[in-house]
C-alpha cells in the first residue's frame, strides 16, 4: 500500500455533531497499481434492506448505506455505496450529479456481528479519477422523518447534497 486515509464520520451533513451511536469509519488505501482498497465499519442500524439479492442495487441510498466519493483534479468522480446486507452501487459521473456509468461491477465482500457492519471493497485503477484525490464519505440511515445524513466533511446547504463537490476534503491518496 502507498497511502491510506481513515475518514471518521461523525458529523451530520450540516456539521452538527452525530450521536456516538451513529459513528461509521470509512478506511482508503491506494495500492501501487492505482486501485483504490476500502473498508467499512458501520452501527447496524437494522433498516430493511433493499428488495433484490445482495450485489449491485439501483437507488441504494434510500437504504442504509455508507458511500465514498472520490473526485480527481477535473469534475469527473466516482461513487461508491456499500450497505450492510451486501448491495452496492457503483457510479461514475462527469459533472454534478451527471451519472456516464451506473450498476458497475465491485470486489466486495460484507460482514454482520454485534449490531456493526462492515465491507471491503476495491475500486480498480480505472475507476479512480485522475491526479490529486478529494472526496467524501457520508452514511445514511433510519426511514421517513427520522432519516440520518452524516458526512466526513459537512456539506452546507438547504439540505443533505452530498454531491457539494466544493465541500470534498483532500485525501492524500
Amino acid at each position: 500500500m502507498i497511502a491510506g486515509v481513515a475518514l471518521r464520520i461523525d458529523r451530520l451533513w450540516d456539521g452538527a455533531p452525530a450521536r456516538p451511536s451513529e459513528v461509521a469509519t470509512v478506511t482508503a488505501r491506494r495500492d501501487g497499481d492505482g486501485a483504490v482498497h476500502v473498508h467499512v465499519d458501520a452501527p447496524d442500524h437494522g433498516d430493511p434492506s433493499p428488495d433484490s439479492p445482495p450485489g449491485s442495487t439501483d437507488r441504494l441510498w434510500d437504504h442504509e448505506v455508507v458511500e465514498l466519493f472520490l473526485l480527481g483534479d477535473d469534475a469527473h468522480y466516482t461513487e461508491v455505496e456499500l450497505g450492510p446486507a451486501g448491495h452496492y452501487l457503483v457510479l461514475r459521473l462527469e459533472g454534478r450529479r451527471n451519472p456516464v456509468q451506473v450498476g458497475l461491477p465491485l470486489e466486495a465482500s460484507f460482514w454482520r456481528e454485534g449490531g456493526r457492519w462492515g465491507a471491503r471493497a476495491t475500486i480498480p485503477a480505472a475507476l479512480v479519477p485522475a491526479g490529486e484525490l478529494r472526496g467524501n464519505a457520508y452514511a445514511i440511515h433510519g426511514q421517513g422523518t427520522d432519516r440520518r445524513y452524516l458526512a466526513w466533511t459537512p456539506v452546507p446547504g438547504d439540505g443533505p447534497d452530498f454531491h457539494r463537490l466544493e465541500h470534498f476534503g483532500l485525501l492524500g491518496l
